[in-house]
């Protein structure tokens, strides 16, 4: 039989080479992430590289031992069996198993038991429902997979008890609530709750904690990959772990790259390295969300129900009668600062882009702070209690003092998980009507929908996933809006000048990529290339100065 090149199993990889030069064109042409100019192809040994390479194989033979052959083999069945299963699970028929462990009375909706068998079969799993499908219970029943005690689960740090809370309520399963960064004997609990603030004071020990199942809860937390200590952390987590289930609805925060460091704790297989990924779904830099939400799909590393009920109300609303002195106070440095982001050097360049977004920002939240407030409470007067988020605290000063006679609860960045608990209740037990937000803080907090329909933004965000998160907190089951068929109401209260025009454009040029990575059926809508998310706020000075362009921008 004529062969074309050499195969050969070399440790973990497959490795070819002298294949013959149309040959070389071809296999290059059908895997993309293969860099052009290398003779000598590699390629990870996983069940889904075998699986293409034997199909390859097929129709150009290569050369190789009895052994690598048989292991090609033995591979490519393994993949054929554990997509035959997935498919099983996958089937408009599908049977859920029992899981003994549940209370009397509960029990898992049936995506949330595929979710679980996929899981069992592939050891790794991101699951991306919509807000309020309930992926705390999906990862509870995870917990009675075989071999998944004790389970570690990584949290946001005012969310550990509502954790414990559920899977209690939930199944028979103890929980231990790990406090502190410093390791300690840890008392006996099938799940050990920890917090992505401390979870680096206990890295040393997670190889010896012998975890089954891992859980990150809001896993978007893990975006920037190793660069931070609790991805360091997670990651010795996770590889010390049998078993690791991410968790969110928003799994791209801000570009589609992030991605790649998501998979990269719970299926890194899938992905392949870094270069690989980006020179197969990003070749010319801005990811192709389609192709690669249907590729995680596809294998079976990416799930996500997603919600029947109404879809939210968003609402822009332009200010008026906002402090313009505010803005006018930072035009002369925002300007010089917007001409160094164009024209100095390298660093110059990007500690003058993070200076201008700071105080541009900073600036348009003051100066819109009591127009918002007035918006806040002719809504309130009206009988709608509200979520108010925003980012700065001189912000939350001045919308204190104007609400001062309506007493808001506050739960920020500022307060402890003790008096963020004490806010939520005042706000459901109707003591206040007015519960102030950071833009980032309370993802995955549960219980404001009984009492809340409306989502008010006094200060906006740069990533659309952060607002998606921040509209979740109502819009879950438990809507009573929902059953009359109306969805809640998210109003963004925005100023014409200042930071808020650029960040609108930016963020609808985000919320299309990570969109089509979430939900491919959107496509990936028309929108102008960007080179980062400030270079629009440098170019809104530049044009007052008539300076031109802006240039290479670097992000915060």
């Amino acid at each position: 039989m004529r062969t074309y090149g050499n195969l050969a199993l070399v440790a973990d990889q497959w490795v070819i080479n002298d294949l013959e030069p149309h040959v070389a064109i071809k296999l290059k042409a059908l895997f993309p992430g293969v860099p052009k100019a290398n003779k000598v192809v590699t390629f990870p040994a996983t069940p889904l590289i075998a699986a293409d390479l034997g199909w390859f194989c097929e129709r150009y033979p290569l050369r190789a031992s009895n052994d690598d052959l048989n292991a090609l083999d033995t591979a490519r069945t393994a993949f054929a069996g554990l997509r035959a299963e997935a498919d099983r699970i996958r089937a408009t028929d599908y049977t859920p198993p029992l899981l003994t462990g549940l209370r009397e009375g509960q029990a898992l909706r049936e995506h949330q038991a595929r979710n679980i068998e996929l899981l069992g079969l592939f050891g790794g799993l991101l699951v991306g429902d919509e807000v309020g499908k309930g992926k705390t219970y999906t990862a509870a029943g995870a917990m009675l997979l075989p071999g998944a005690l004790p389970a570690a689960v990584v949290v946001l740090p005012s969310l550990k008890r509502q954790w414990q809370n559920k899977i209690q309520q939930f199944t028979h399963l103890t929980c231990h609530l790990v406090e502190g960064g410093s390791p300690y004997e840890l008392p006996p609990a099938d799940v050990r709750i920890f917090s992505y603030m401390t979870l680096a004071g206990w890295a040393d020990m997670f190889g010896s904690l012998g975890h089954g199942l891992v859980v990150w809860d809001e896993i978007h937390e893990l975006r920037a990959g190793l660069d931070t200590e609790k991805g360091k952390a997670s990651m010795r987590l996770g590889e010390a772990g049998r078993y690791r289930l991410g968790l969110t609805a928003t799994p791209i925060f801000n570009y589609g790259t992030e991605i790649w460091n998501i998979m990269r704790f719970l299926r890194p297989e899938v992905l392949g390295e870094r270069g690989d990924f980006l020179r197969e779904f990003a070749p010319h830099g801005s990811v192709d969300g389609k192709a690669l939400g249907a590729f995680l799909r596809d294998q079976n590393a990416f799930v996500r129900e997603r919600k029947d009920d109404p879809q939210p109300v968003k609402v822009v609303q332009v200010l008026e009668g906002y402090d313009e002195g505010e803005l006018e106070a930072v035009e002369g440095i925002a300007r010089a600062l917007a001409h160094t982001a164009a024209t100095g050097a390298f660093r110059e360049r990007g500690e003058a882009t993070r200076e201008l977004d700071l105080r541009v920002r900073h600036a348009t939240g003051v100066a819109k702070a009591r127009a918002v407030a007035r918006v806040a409470r002719i809504l309130v007067e009206g009988g709608a209690p509200i979520l108010l988020f925003g980012w700065h605290r001189e912000v939350y000063d001045i919308w204190l003092e104007e609400l001062a006679d309506l007493a808001p609860a506050m739960f920020t960045g500022s307060e402890t998980p003790r008096q963020k608990a004490a806010a939520q209740a005042r706000f459901l037990n109707g003591e206040t009507d007015i519960l102030i937000m950071s833009l980032r803080s309370g993802a995955g907090l549960d219980g404001l929908q009984a009492r809340c329909s409306t989502v008010v933004f006094g200060e906006l965000d740069w990533s659309p996933g952060q607002h998606h998160q921040c509209v979740g907190r109502v819009d879950r089951e438990g809507q009573p809006h929902w059953e009359r068929g109306e969805g809640v109401l998210a109003i963004y209260l925005v100023v014409e000048d200042g930071s808020d025009p650029p960040m609108l454009d930016v963020l609808g040029l985000k919320a299309s990529e990570a969109h089509a990575v979430v939900d491919p059926d959107l496509g990936v809508q028309a929108a102008n290339t960007d080179e980062t998310r400030l270079r629009g706020l440098v170019q809104r000075y530049l044009d007052r100065t008539g300076a031109g362009e802006a240039g290479q921008c670097h992000e915060a």
